[in-house]
């Protein structure tokens, strides 16, 4: 006896629909059970988790600037993955978008304030969408798997900017510490007028709405649909696709580069060794849980911010670690793959002599 998948003749378009609540419902649960094998209140512990990120004034504006880089990111990978195309390197575009754009301040901070944040902005986009180009050439060129170049890339990235502000671009007054200048006033995002929320959250609302157009009312949309979908039937109407790799990876990494310096020129404020909690491997779990729609992945940035927010809540109030956020997000991810799974396949016993018949 063994277990086997078989294809639904039809899957549930209700239930596709109802599978990123059921994921949600089901990791409350479990995080229920790990707050209690701790030897917590479970309901206090979700309580702290869960809403009181959302209770407060402070709470919220912190919630929307931790949502903007995983919708921004988020919302591009949504794009390539619809197409079938798995950029997992997000977090490395990230990366190279706060390092493009923070040459700026780094390199010319005398610049005129009316050209450095739009400059600044610009080549953030610029290096990530660069950086998402050497898997897409890759892919092209000599067919290699964009799962492991845009992952490894990731390192490089981060190892890139380990470099730069412990080396060339360490701040000469910052007492030895591994960190660039602070930028300075015209660097950094104007504020939207309440809190810290920044400028950033608006162009993660833009985003949505400009893919969002562009996938459900577009020849372009339409092509990655089919892409994605089917890829002989796109080769047959005349969809070239290493245009497609090239037009995903740029999307996605431009969004993502785009991020990258605005958390830089943003809530940091200048350049660091880490100055991503894993944003870009985060968003990759946004993207499904809002079911590579732009509007879901926007409700669903809002919902996997509150993970970190609830981690850090946890951590100062009950005392557990912060990889709590990493261990809610994991098994979220696990349960969306799990319900999408079962929405598209059923499974059944197959006996031993049906099996060996089978093979």
């Amino acid at each position: 006896m063994r277990l086997q998948l078989e294809a639904r003749p039809q899957p549930s378009q209700a239930m596709t629909a109802l599978s990123p609540v059921i994921a949600i419902v089901l990791t409350v649960c479990v995080g229920g059970v790990i707050f209690a094998a701790r030897g917590l209140d479970p309901l206090h512990a979700l309580y702290v988790y869960f809403v009181e990120p959302v209770t407060t004034l402070w709470s919220i504006e912190e919630l929307i600037v931790k949502a903007a880089p995983l919708v921004l990111i988020g919302v591009g990978l949504a794009v390539c993955f619809r197409a079938n195309l798995w950029n997992i390197g997000a977090e490395g575009q990230f990366t190279a978008g706060a390092i493009a754009g923070g040459v700026i301040p780094v390199m010319a901070p005398d610049l005129g304030p009316w050209v450095s944040l739009p400059l600044m902005l610009v080549l953030g986009m610029l290096g990530g969408m660069a950086w998402a180009g050497i898997p897409a050439l890759l892919r092209n060129r000599f067919g290699t798997n964009e799962i492991l170049t845009s992952l490894m890339l990731v390192y490089v990235a981060q190892y890139l900017l380990d470099w730069l502000v412990r080396g060339p671009w360490r701040d000469p007054h910052g007492y030895n510490f591994p960190k660039t200048v602070a930028f300075q006033d015209w660097h950094l995002l104007p504020t939207l007028g309440f809190g810290r929320v920044h400028l950033g959250a608006l162009f993660a609302v833009i985003a949505v709405v400009v893919l969002f157009v562009l996938m459900s009312r577009t020849l372009k949309g339409f092509e990655i649909r089919v892409s994605g979908d089917a890829p002989r039937a796109g080769g047959f109407g005349g969809f070239a696709r290493p245009r497609m790799v090239w037009f995903c990876f740029g999307v996605a990494g431009a969004l993502a580069g785009l991020a990258g310096i605005c958390e830089a020129a943003g809530p940091i404020g200048q350049l660091q060794p880490h100055i991503s909690p894993g944003y870009g491997f985060t968003a990759i779990i946004v993207a499904f849980l809002g079911r590579l729609n732009p509007i879901g992945v926007l409700l669903a940035g809002i919902v996997l911010a509150i993970s970190y927010l609830g981690g850090e809540a946890v951590q100062v109030e009950l005392g557990i670690s912060d990889k709590t956020a990493k261990v809610f997000q994991g098994v979220l991810l696990f349960f969306i793959l799990a319900c999408d799974t079962l929405i598209r396949y059923r499974v059944r016993w197959v006996g031993a002599r049906a099996a060996s018949a089978q093979g």
